[in-house]
C-alpha cells in the first residue's frame, strides 16, 4: 500500500508541474509578460515551459527522480520570491503557501526517491544484483585456489599454513624413506652403521 501511495504521489506531484508547463507553453507570450513584469528577461518563458513538461515526464517516470524534485523545490520557492511575495494579498499569501507545500512534497520525494515501480529504482536494484553476483564470484574464485593448494600441499605432501594435511605424517617416520619402494620407510642409517 505504501509504494501505491507513493507512486500516486509522484504522479500526481508531476502532474502539476505537466499541465503548469503545457499551459505555459500554449500561451507564451502571455507567460513572457508576466516574467517581464518582475524584472526577469524575456527569453525564460519557453525555456520554463520546456523545464517543467521534461522534469514532470521524468518524475512521472521516475527517472533521475532526486535531480528533479531538488530542482522543483528550488523552482517552486524562487515562484514564491519572484511571483507570490505580497503576504499582504490573501490569494498571493495563499499561492506562496501552495508552492512551499509543494516544495516540501518534493523535499520528501528527493528524500525517498529510491521508491519501486521507477526507473531509479530499477536501475539501484540492478546494479545491487551485480554487486552481488561479483562478490559470490570473489569467493567462489578464493575457494577454488584454496582447494589447488590445498591440493598441491597434498601431493607434495606438505602442510599449507592455517590448513589441516589430510594425511598427516606420523611422528614416528620423520627422517625414514622408503627405499626399497615397499610402502615402508626404512631408517636412514648412519655413517658408522654402513660398515
Amino acid at each position: 500500500m505504501n509504494t501505491v501511495a507513493a507512486l500516486l504521489g509522484r504522479i500526481l506531484l508531476a502532474l502539476l508541474f505537466l499541465v503548469s508547463g503545457v499551459n505555459k507553453l500554449f500561451a507564451v507570450n502571455q507567460t513572457e509578460s508576466l516574467i517581464t513584469g518582475v524584472g526577469l528577461p524575456p527569453n525564460l518563458a519557453l525555456a520554463v515551459a520546456l523545464f517543467e513538461i521534461v522534469g514532470a515526464i521524468a518524475l512521472i517516470l521516475g527517472f533521475m527522480t532526486r535531480l528533479f524534485a531538488i530542482l522543483f523545490a528550488g523552482f517552486s520557492l524562487l515562484t514564491i520570491l519572484f511571483f507570490h511575495h505580497d503576504f499582504t494579498d490573501p490569494m498571493q499569501a495563499t499561492m506562496a503557501l501552495k508552492n512551499l507545500a509543494i516544495a516540501g512534497g518534493m523535499l520528501c520525494l528527493f528524500a525517498h526517491s529510491q521508491m519501486r515501480w521507477s526507473y531509479d529504482s530499477m536501475v539501484l536494484t540492478r546494479r545491487g544484483e551485480r554487486e552481488t553476483r561479483a562478490a559470490e564470484e570473489r569467493a567462489r574464485e578464493a575457494e577454488l585456489r584454496a582447494a589447488k593448494a590445498e591440493g598441491r600441499a597434498e601431493v607434495r605432501n606438505e602442510v599449507v599454513p592455517g590448513t589441516v594435511p589430510a594425511h598427516p605424517i606420523p611422528a614416528s617416520t620423520i627422517g625414514y624413506v622408503d627405499t626399497d619402494g615397499d610402502g615402508v620407510p626404512e631408517r636412514r642409517r648412519r655413517w658408522w652403521e654402513l660398515r
